[in-house]
């Protein structure tokens, strides 16, 4: 077996299909197919289940799996220790983003990083923030741009960029219009337009609702600030966005503080600390473009 298998097995068993997992290493379908089997050959087990809509693991694929991600990561070790004595940066840079994120400091940040390293190869992949945090905390990115209630998560190091409080927004007419600002009580006895479940907004929102024993009325889901503001606006229920989410759609919709959630939504960059050069190289352009001040 080689590692190029190893990284096809363990992107297919993340993936739980083999399309994405040839989209994610870059190769045709027919051809992470063609190395699985032969690593199964080779294993003389086979490692999924191809019975199912999902590819699942097989009892001998979850067993292999650990030490395939430990084969990876120790390769990508070796990688990194050369690196430390040469002082090149150089390889992959995979970067989470929270779907439907539009914070153009990232993008400086990454075009900043690929002028002075054009030799790393940048990989940007949307996620909602629980799925970023945990492929952060495996390896499958190196670092991610996330929402988190109150703290970022656990076991990670991270670059907090912004902390604000909720608010709910609503278009002129409104019964809710006239207020300067609102109790989660008053949010909550009228349908809610919310991002997703797996969002760091969200999180703020159910951890509040449930601290008062409050079941709010979740009309719509959307993971874009637009698509909230826009489905608030043509009133299908109250939008609830951060304080600077909610900013760019003070022509439409007024956003009115919501006094008694004291949890604050966080944006926050995260990464792992054992993390490699490129990471190393690309924090200081993300200080940089978020003017947050600190050193790596």
């Amino acid at each position: 077996m080689d590692l190029r298998q190893l990284e096809y097995f363990v992107a297919v068993a993340e993936e739980r299909n083999f399309t994405r997992a040839a989209e994610r290493v870059h190769i045709s379908q027919s051809g992470v197919s063609a190395q699985i089997r032969r690593l199964e050959h080779e294993l003389g087990a086979e490692l999924f289940d191809r019975s199912a809509r999902a590819v699942t693991l097989t009892v001998a694929g979850e067993a292999a799996l650990a030490h395939a991600r430990a084969a990876l990561a120790s390769a990508d070790a070796v990688g990194r220790a050369v690196d430390e004595v040469t002082g090149l940066v150089r390889g992959r840079l995979t970067v989470g983003m929270v779907a439907g994120c539009t914070l153009t400091p990232l993008f400086d940040a990454l075009a900043a990083f690929h002028r002075a390293h054009p030799g790393v190869e940048v990989l940007l992949r949307e996620d909602d923030s629980d799925r970023l945090a945990d492929g952060v905390r495996s390896g499958t990115l190196d670092l991610a741009l996330l929402g988190a209630a109150a703290t970022t998560p656990d076991g990670l190091d991270a670059l907090t960029l912004v902390s604000e409080g909720l608010v709910a927004a609503v278009p002129p007419g409104h019964p809710l219009a006239g207020r300067y600002a609102l109790s989660l009580r008053d949010l909550t006895a009228h349908p809610i337009v919310s991002m997703p479940p797996g969002t760091g907004l969200r999180a703020v929102l159910d951890r509040a609702c449930a601290a008062q024993d409050l079941h709010p009325a979740i009309a719509l889901e959307a993971g874009a600030a637009d698509a909230i503001a826009g489905l608030a606006v043509r009133g299908l229920g109250v939008a609830v966005l951060s304080a600077s989410m909610a900013a760019p759609y003070a022509d439409r919709l007024t956003a009115l503080p919501l006094h008694d959630v004291d949890v604050p939504a966080l944006l926050a960059l995260v990464w792992r600390p054992a993390h490699s050069p490129a990471v190393r190289a690309f924090l200081p352009h993300a200080r940089h473009a978020f003017g947050s001040p600190g050193g790596a």
